[in-house]
């Protein structure tokens, strides 16, 4: 597959081919946008290359500016997206993620992405990447990288909690850092957790549904990836969480979202991609005051420690930052051979 194909349009010019940069006749000159579907970009991302990206990512944070995101909703406050800006050394951008619940009305996800990159010299939209599924890939690459730090080096069983499009790739990411070997799926009914435990079977997993209860007494690492708010209920009680466990809670992006019982805090030492973020919009913003947040590119770079012990409960507080999705651009670009 090459890059992005012709089209006429006035304002998106032809993409350039597979390694150059988009083209100009000077340096104040309208230049060519490339532009990559999303069909042309899920061909490309891949688990090794998510987590790669992901290391990267929270690799700079310790030396990079990282900016907060910002989650609004559309004309429909139902209709919500975020912006998350980033820049490194070399590159810049802002991705879009949606989130449309009708979208299922008309045969679309409820979730998708879009990333634009800027041309450094201008300050112009020099791409834009179509990128929903390889967001998917992204948001696991988070949590399997904290799994990798923070989880027990003998952890076998997963639970995970939600049964939308993210929890298959949560599973199949977990399942490349530790040897899950049973995966139990909590789910808003019976039946939504059957299905989506039939579908994990169908890709290699031994999976099967079950209690929340039940799933958190057996479980070494939970996921949570829900679109759960403060105004319901937690998605499990406190006192289920048995000792050593790792909680990575994917769904809390932006405030009033909550999964977590606040009560757990105390139990457990927390972890963050970004603790400002955290504490305004990630699972953090319920935490007492004077909860220690530690940034995960803290610990994979050894500027702090990460599990201290066995029976360590440890929390991967994810709400997303903008880097993650800067190196995954970059990386898919690069696949294709194509520069900017």
């Amino acid at each position: 597959m090459t890059a992005a194909g012709p089209t006429q349009d006035p304002v998106a010019a032809p993409a350039p081919a597979p390694g150059s940069a988009p083209a100009s006749d000077g340096p104040l000159a309208a230049r060519r946008l490339l532009y990559l579907t999303e069909e042309q970009t899920a061909a490309y991302v891949d688990e090794e290359l998510a987590l790669e990206a992901a290391r990267a990512a929270f690799a700079a944070t310790v030396d990079s500016e990282v900016f907060t995101s910002l989650a609004v909703h559309g004309s429909d406050p139902r209709n919500r997206f975020t912006l998350k800006p980033s820049a490194s050394a070399t590159h810049a951008g802002v991705k879009i993620g949606t989130y449309w619940p009708d979208n299922e009305e008309h045969g679309l996800p409820r979730h998708h992405s879009t990333l634009l990159l800027l041309d450094q010299t201008v300050g112009r939209i020099a791409a834009v990447l179509e990128v929903g599924t390889a967001n998917a890939y992204r948001t696991a690459a988070a949590d399997a990288l904290a799994v990798d730090l923070l989880a027990r080096a003998d952890a076998t069983t997963l639970a995970v909690f939600g049964t939308g499009h993210q929890a298959a790739y949560e599973v199949a990411a977990v399942s490349r850092v530790r040897a899950i070997g049973e995966v139990l799926v909590v789910g808003r009914t019976v039946e939504r957790a059957e299905r989506m435990a039939a579908a994990l079977v169908a890709q290699g997993h031994n999976a099967r549904a079950a209690g929340a209860e039940e799933a958190c007494g057996r479980a070494d690492v939970i996921v949570t990836a829900t679109t759960a708010r403060a105004d319901t209920p937690p998605l499990f009680e406190a006192a289920w969480v048995r000792p050593g466990t790792h909680l990575s809670c994917m769904g809390a992006d932006a405030p009033g979202k909550r999964e977590l019982p606040p009560q757990l805090f105390d139990r457990a030492r927390v972890f963050c991609d970004l603790p400002e973020q955290a504490r305004r919009m990630g699972e953090s913003q319920h935490a007492p005051d004077g909860t220690v947040l530690t940034p995960l590119g803290d610990v994979l770079t050894h500027r702090a420690a990460g599990r201290a012990d066995a029976d360590d409960i440890t929390v991967f507080d994810s709400s997303g930052i903008g880097l993650q999705d800067l190196y995954l651009g970059l990386a898919l670009l690069k696949k294709m051979d194509i520069s900017l």
